[in-house]
């Protein structure tokens, strides 16, 4: 009982404290800690009982980079949050490096609560401004993981031409830039418009079942995804392919396939949200 009721106090404090600065507010309850830049949305949470775990489906859904490139040497997050990818992708990737880069001191100085690991030979993060971090001409990234959310949602510069376009070009050649949308968003159209005149053909949207986002893949070449066979082998061939529920990401990477932003209805009721229609 008095575990409920430090959890019960936890939620009125949150409730109760104005969040309207772009300052990040944690939540601690009895089972878990969370991020918050407002009373609406959740911008990272973690499991005290399984710190590791992606307990986000949108989170799951980005790692589905793997059905495109198999064996990353190097990995660029923008945006740290909770570091939750951050976490899984250093656990289960070792072979991989990890740069997280992340606009906001205060979120960095929440890195011990939410047990994001330090710097080491092989994980880094960088207190920068993405969209000005891209343009670098010594990043060369294999996997850009772009989740960058500020109090008013996605930032802005994150969304226009000149970003993805420095994405692209940062890119090697098997490379993938993975971008978590919200459906709530009323500019997704115009966002997913961007990103296809900067990739052209090559990109996919898929549709989280369990949370209200989109992720796109996008990536260089030209050419288009495998077939779902190759995608299923591969998602498969990994160990934590159950948890990641990499499976149903694959089936969801080729229904999206070439998905034209024209397609997405805006349904207005209710909690107002985007819809890809038939």
């Amino acid at each position: 009982m008095a575990e409920d009721r430090t959890s019960y106090d936890a939620f009125v404090k949150f409730l109760s404290t104005p969040i309207n600065n772009g300052q990040p507010f944690v939540l601690e309850t009895q089972h878990a800690v969370s991020l918050h830049f407002d009373h609406f949305a959740t911008q990272s949470f973690m499991s005290l009982r399984n710190p590791e775990r992606l307990a986000l489906g949108y989170t799951r859904a980005m790692m589905g980079f793997l059905l495109l490139h198999p064996a990353p040497r190097q990995i660029c997050m923008i945006g740290l949050g909770g570091g939750s990818l951050a976490k899984y992708c250093y656990r289960h990737l070792p072979e991989s490096a990890i740069e997280a880069v992340e606009i906001s001191p205060e979120v960095i100085a929440l890195r011990d609560v939410f047990r994001i690991p330090a710097d080491d030979a092989r994980f880094k993060v960088v207190c920068a401004d993405g969209a000005d971090y891209m343009t670098q001409d010594h990043v060369r990234t294999d996997v850009i993981l772009l989740d960058a959310f500020v109090s008013e949602g996605m930032a802005s510069r994150c969304a226009e031409i000149p970003f993805f376009a420095a994405c692209r070009e940062r890119l090697t050649e098997a490379g993938v830039l993975v971008v978590n949308f919200t459906d709530d968003d009323p500019a997704l159209p115009q966002h997913l418009e961007r990103l296809k005149s900067v990739f052209g053909p090559s990109y996919t949207i898929v549709r989280c079942g369990d949370d209200s986002n989109f992720v796109a893949f996008a990536w260089k070449g030209g050419h288009r995804l495998p077939s779902i066979r190759v995608l299923s082998e591969r998602a498969l061939s990994f160990a934590f392919s159950g948890e990641l529920k990499l499976s149903a990401t694959a089936r969801r990477l080729k229904e999206g396939e070439r998905l034209d932003p024209k397609r997405l209805i805006w349904h207005a009721q209710g909690q107002a949200h985007w819809e890809i229609g038939v």
